[in-house]
């Protein structure tokens, strides 16, 4: 054994990690958004939460990312603790198809030709072939991230070739042979071992990996492996719980806690079983037999496998163990907390499901800042402390979406890379802006409501009359930029625009019969600037639904994205037939009933 072998060994492992990351990444990256929804709705009960955890660790080739996920969606309140429990006892099972597949180094010479395409030398070049064929010169949709994930997959296996030739070439030291022998007889020191390499690599298939790769040498017996798969299982526990606690709240870090339980039951019943089978001399042909890949993949899976069957029934026992372990914290409710806990930097890793839980978040800040708007006006009627004060607690609330969001997002860019997240994402800074200034110009309405108030004067059933004919049609712009943004809709989004600029006549044959009436002395003049601040906070909503519509447009029609205002200015230059059309109807139409007050 030399430096070079060493160093060879470490490089193979280097691009092993690397390509199961990349293979990992990609996959949780073309997941989309049904990914959480497939994992929110088939958790209501504990057999399908288990298929569940299973499915995907094998998808995404990682028992941490579906469990810190998991924890995530614990966190956002989308699924509760007990529904998550079937999925970590599924991704301690899922992750050990990674061995299955690696055992394809069992396959040797002598099998038939068929076979030998199976052979992780030849998948290893024609897996890397094909993936920079569709990352280089293939145009279609997500070719890039499959080629990621076949690239991945090549280089996974160029890894473990390396590992095993640097093996091989170290194995006839004598070191290994004395080293594996000792975990025989000394399986806690095999646990160890095992639990250390697979804390520090954080992944269970990267150290069952190594040792298939170690397999290769016929040093390895199941007497000397089987305690090192144990300590496998508590290592990467540990990294998950860490992973989970991190700014977490209690329900998430109880997901982690249940993940340590879980290993420590399941590390207990295997040397339990192992040492009742080895006494009974039920593994005697095994104990001291040279293991090939296959078979440590198998011992592997056969652990995991009977032990979640056996544990299943128990999660009831590991929910209340969780709770007693990890105590609530006393917090003052607030109805916003599962939009804000789903903002959480665990779905990073799956940006369809980070981007999900921002447009439910600014959904709600949109429906807020609407609702807002309709009280205020509402106010300007019939002045009320509690729909005042009501009001400002939203805002409150208005704005922290508005922190929360852009906070998330400005983390989040790192994470994206897709073209239409980056179309995604620069429509949600967008929004952002525009629903958090409905918010305050509700709240400007409340304040000229509040000072009308404080001067023991009201407005003039005249102008409420005003008033109340450029909500309406305030009312319908909002449902139409509630409805683009919701549902993604350019047909909602188009008809704002020629309804935002009946608003602007509104208010501008508001303004100058508010001035025909001062001069007639049939306007209180104690309440002249109260009635101006809000024709121009009316005016300004519509602006504002105006803006959210062209993100909207921009967002669908990526061609109209540089030129969002010329196209804008187009239609207000009368060129559009259908906008000409229904601005004029809206237009005869509010005028009519503005001019029968």
């Amino acid at each position: 054994m030399d430096i070079f072998s060493v160093l060879s060994l470490f490089g193979g492992l280097a691009m092993f990690l690397y390509g199961m990351r990349l293979m990992g990444n990609s996959l949780k990256e073309s997941s989309s958004g049904t990914l959480k929804n497939i994992m929110s709705g088939m958790t209501n009960s504990p057999l399908k939460a288990f298929l569940l955890g299973c499915f995907v660790t094998a998808l995404i080739q990682s028992s941490n990312a579906t469990i810190v996920i998991t924890s995530g969606l614990v966190a956002a309140e989308i699924i509760t603790l007990r529904q998550s429990l079937g999925i970590i006892i599924g991704a301690n099972v899922g992750t050990t198809i990674t061995g299955q597949i690696i055992r394809l180094m069992d396959i040797n010479s002598s099998s038939t030709a068929w076979l030998q395409f199976f052979k992780p030398s030849t998948l290893a070049p024609i897996a890397l072939i094909i993936g920079i064929i569709l990352i280089m010169f293939c145009k279609f949709n997500n070719s890039r991230l499959a080629g990621n994930i076949i690239m991945g997959f090549g280089i996974l296996f160029t890894g473990l070739l390396a590992m095993t030739d640097s093996v091989t070439g170290m194995s006839d030291t004598g070191v290994f042979n004395n080293l594996f022998t000792g975990f025989g007889s000394n399986p806690f020191l095999g646990c160890l071992v095992g639990a250390v390499v697979a804390f520090i690599l954080q992944s269970a298939s990267a150290t069952i990996g190594i040792l298939q790769s170690f397999s290769m040498t016929g040093l390895l017996t199941f007497g000397g492996v089987y305690s090192i798969i144990v300590g496998v299982f508590l290592g990467v526990c540990v990294t998950t719980a860490i992973v989970c606690s991190i700014g977490a709240k209690p329900n998430a870090r109880r997901v982690g806690i249940v993940n340590i339980i879980f290993n420590l039951c399941k590390a207990v019943l295997v040397f339990i079983g192992v040492f009742i089978a080895h006494q009974l001399g039920l593994l005697n042909s095994i104990w001291d037999a040279p293991i090939s890949s296959g078979g440590i993949a198998n011992a592997n899976t056969i652990f995991n496998l009977i032990c979640a069957i056996i544990l299943l029934p128990f999660i009831g026992t590991f929910e209340r163990l969780s709770y007693k372990i990890v105590k609530d914290e006393p917090v003052k409710a607030n109805k916003y907390d599962a939009k804000f806990k789903a903002l959480d930097p665990v779905f990073f890793s799956t940006p369809a499901i980070a981007f999900n839980s921002c447009y439910d978040a600014l959904l709600t800040m949109a429906e807020s800042s609407m609702a807002n708007i309709r009280l205020g006006l509402q106010l300007l009627h019939k002045f009320d402390q509690k729909t005042f004060d009501y009001i400002q607690e939203e805002e409150k609330n208005i704005d922290k979406f508005a922190d929360r969001i852009s906070n998330y997002l400005v983390q989040l860019s790192a994470k994206i890379r897709e073209d239409n997240h980056i179309k995604l994402m620069d429509e949600y800074h967008k929004v952002i802006a525009e629903f958090e200034r409905l918010g305050d110009h509700a709240v400007n309405l409340a304040e000229e409501a509040e000072e009308i108030h404080s001067k023991n004067t009201v407005l003039s059933e005249f102008a409420l009359s005003q008033i109340d004919v450029t909500a309406e049609i305030l009312d319908k712009i909002m449902d139409y930029s509630k409805l683009a943004f919701e549902k993604r809709d350019a047909e909602a989004a188009k008809h704002i625009e020629p309804l935002e600029e009946v608003v602007d006549d509104l208010v501008y044959a508001m303004k100058e019969s508010h001035l025909v009436r001062l001069r007639n002395g049939k306007c209180n003049i104690e309440v002249d600037n109260n009635y101006l601040n809000i024709l121009n906070n009316l005016e300004r909503i519509s602006d504002v639904c105006s803006n959210v519509g062209i993100a909207v447009v921009a967002r669908v029609k990526p061609e109209l994205a540089n030129e969002a205002h010329k196209y804008i200015s187009r239609l207000h230059q009368g060129k559009d037939e259908a906008f000409n059309k229904e601005y004029q109807e809206a237009h005869d139409y509010y005028f009519d009933k503005l001019e029968t007050e």
